[in-house]
């Protein structure tokens, strides 16, 4: 068991979770921290991103024995306030190990050097990783004091009870056999649980909106969803009101949840590690699991990297082709009038303004150190303290990805279509009329600043 004290008078340990999935994760860990710790008075602190940070320090000055959190959230706070600290800390755990060090697009180099930091050099450190990764191996080569090292030996790194098959399919009726794969599941298994892992949001989104469509009891998650959000759709899954949680690989990793009888991977995983991750939601503790991954014309050399991992050959699923052909039209139009009611609902352009008000509050700074003002006429990035916009934030908005496809010949679609990119044209305009008005009035202040400034003795 994990513990670490903030500053605290019993011992206790910091407990750390990689980027998106650690939210949930740790607020898994800590239930099991409450059960066990309750005949001890044991207290617990969460701290993950997405939630209110002044709570969140509130609850660290009050000095728990056990602090779970995700590194981007306590870096931030360890940045950022001096109303806690780290040095009485004895245990430091780190779970999934192998997704906090490795660098790639998520890097938490810099959070965990702030962490590591602020932790005392005399503590216990913990590492866990459902996986060996280089990264890993070559850390244990460097350590100093010879670590204690462990590791599951199996002639096979998927459990026995996991029954694994795989689907070759087209790309082009992927979700077609989807939906058929969902009803023989339901109709075979009483009270069935399935998990759908995707690659991205907008996939996660579409198909959960397509399975509602058909009837299916589904909720969505994925990093596009508020905390909040992300918190209550599991919550539900989990409590059995939805049967069916579609999900990108925020899931993939630590969720306990005993009821999942089936996992699909919509997409083929692109690293075997991932792939191991997805199926080990499903046959836990000893149960019976089914995963089902779809493989299409473009994927079989990721296939064959899966199962040399995984030492073992994957069988092919037989299904009927004739049911699948008979759903494959209705299908499609489904699928079709989802993706329209997504792009009508702006999902693409609030990752595109996050991202804008990520610049702005970065203040990002070019070489020639050229003001606000006069970048942003040439469409270059602002200065220091001025706003980070370049072309692409000033001029308007990626084309939506329905407008590049061809549409349905019917007027209600086509005069629903012209009335949301009407919508989206209207968004981008007050967009730039916000972005210059806010230019005008830093130009105004940087005058005003000039025109006031110290004069020397007359």
């Amino acid at each position: 068991m994990s513990a670490a004290g903030v500053e605290a008078a019993h011992a206790g340990a910091t407990r750390l979770h990689p980027g998106n999935p650690g939210g949930e994760l740790a607020y898994q860990i800590a239930e099991q921290f409450r059960v066990l710790g309750k005949p001890l008075g044991l207290k617990d602190c969460i701290i993950v991103g997405g939630m209110d940070m002044v709570a969140q320090a509130l609850e660290l000055s009050r000095k728990p024995h056990v602090v779970i959190a995700t590194p981007g959230r306590l870096a931030d706070h360890l940045r950022s306030s001096n109303t806690f600290n780290m040095k009485k800390i004895r245990f430091l755990v780190m779970d999934e190990a192998d997704r906090l060090l490795e660098q790639g697009c998520t890097d938490f180099t810099a959070d965990l050097e702030t962490i590591l930091a602020s932790v005392p050099a005399r503590r216990q450190t913990l590492l866990f990783s459902a996986t060996l990764t280089d990264t890993l191996k070559e850390l244990q080569g460097l350590a100093t004091n010879q670590p204690f090292f462990w590791e599951a030996q199996a002639p096979v790194r998927t459990v026995e009870q996991l029954d694994q098959h795989y689907l070759l399919v087209p790309e082009k009726v992927k979700d077609a056999y989807l939906v058929h794969l969902v009803q023989t599941f339901q109709d075979q298994l009483e009270d069935c649980s399935i998990i759908i892992f995707t690659s991205t949001c907008r996939t996660c989104q579409i198909l959960c909106m397509m399975l509602r469509k058909f009837n299916f009891p589904t909720v969505s998650l994925h990093s596009m969803m508020k905390q909040k959000e992300r918190f209550a759709a599991l919550a539900k899954f989990k409590s059995s009101v939805y049967r069916i949680l579609i999900a990108t690989d925020v899931a993939s990793r630590g969720l306990d949840i005993p009821t999942v009888q089936v996992v699909i991977n919509h997409n083929t995983p692109g690293l075997p590690k991932i792939y191991i991750h997805r199926v080990g939601r499903t046959a836990r503790a000893g149960r019976q699991g089914r995963a089902i991954t779809l493989v299409t014309q473009y994927d079989i050399h990721l296939l064959h990297a899966i199962e040399e991992q995984i030492k073992k050959q994957l069988e092919e699923l037989a299904v009927e082709e004739a049911e699948v052909l008979n759903i494959l039209t209705q299908v499609n139009v489904v699928r079709r009038e989802c993706e329209i009611k997504l792009e009508a609902s702006h999902f693409d352009e609030k990752k595109e303004i996050n991202k804008r008000k990520q610049l702005i509050l970065e203040g990002k700074v070019d070489r020639g150190g050229e003001g606000p003002v006069g970048r942003a006429r040439r469409g270059g990035v602002a200065s220091k303290g001025g706003l980070g916009l370049g072309r692409a934030t000033l001029g308007s908005f990626p084309a939506p990805a329905f407008l590049s496809r061809s549409l349905p010949q019917d007027p209600d679609l086509e005069a629903k279509r012209k009335a949301e990119l009407a919508k989206i044209k209207q968004q981008n305009r007050r967009f730039k009329e916000k972005v210059g008005q806010t230019l005008r009035q830093r130009q105004k202040a940087g005058s005003a600043r000039r025109g006031a400034g110290p004069r020397g003795p007359q």
